[in-house]
């Protein structure tokens, strides 16, 4: 039986470009299923969607594949030579990850949006109180595609002193999110954080990510 909370990131012999979304690795990864609200409530089929993560010598790459059958909650004027701070405000995917399992209160935050525009950010949890370092600088690019009823977002971070490159066999803390449409009834998860109000920086509510 499938563990759900957990994804599965198989190794990629040949790095994968970030807008590369019909390459051979992506068939035999394995899919996270990003269908309920952050409460645990189901969100109709018109905004599932689905994660994919692979990791090569390089990098950690992520591919979000969902319905889009509402208009796009988008900027009209995305900057991409730079990251873009209040992302989170407009339709997005989203990546949370621990790579110290130990420690899931310090965990990176990856977004990107359906014009390509991206954030990535360090964060750390201290008595509840949440402290971002909004300088942070991963070096990830991101690519996105909106056709018709379908959006497609990549991300690819290579490995850091932040982000570590892995051992086959390690288990991180990790989350995957959507943001679509507007109002409270926006934010989609794959583990969802069961907050009263929306809220996915729940390090307790995140799944695990094992690298093979």
């Amino acid at each position: 039986m499938q563990d759900h909370s957990t994804i599965v990131a198989r190794f990629a012999e040949s790095d994968v470009l970030v807008g590369d979304f019909e390459h051979p690795a992506w068939a035999t990864a394995q899919p996270a299923f990003i269908h309920r609200y952050w409460s645990g409530a189901d969100a109709p089929p018109s905004r599932h969607a689905e994660a994919r993560i692979i990791w090569s010598a390089e990098a950690l790459t992520l591919r979000f594949e969902g319905k889009q059958t509402e208009p796009l909650l988008i900027n009209t004027l995305p900057q991409l030579d730079k990251k873009t701070i209040g992302l989170w405000k407009r339709d997005v995917c989203e990546f949370f990850v621990a790579p110290d399992a130990t420690q899931p209160q310090r965990y990176l935050e990856f977004e990107v949006a359906p014009t390509g525009e991206w954030l990535d950010l360090a964060i750390e949890l201290i008595d509840d109180a949440r402290h971002t370092d909004w300088e942070f600088q991963s070096g990830m690019t991101a690519a996105a595609r909106a056709v018709g009823d379908q959006v497609i977002i990549g991300m690819r971070i290579p490995w850091s002193d932040s982000l570590p490159r892995p051992q086959v066999g390690d288990l991180w803390r990790a989350n995957l999110f959507r943001c679509v449409g507007p109002g409270d009834e926006r934010y989609i998860a794959w583990q969802p954080t069961r907050t009263q109000q929306p809220n996915f920086h729940v390090p307790e509510a995140f799944g695990r990510l094992e690298f093979v």
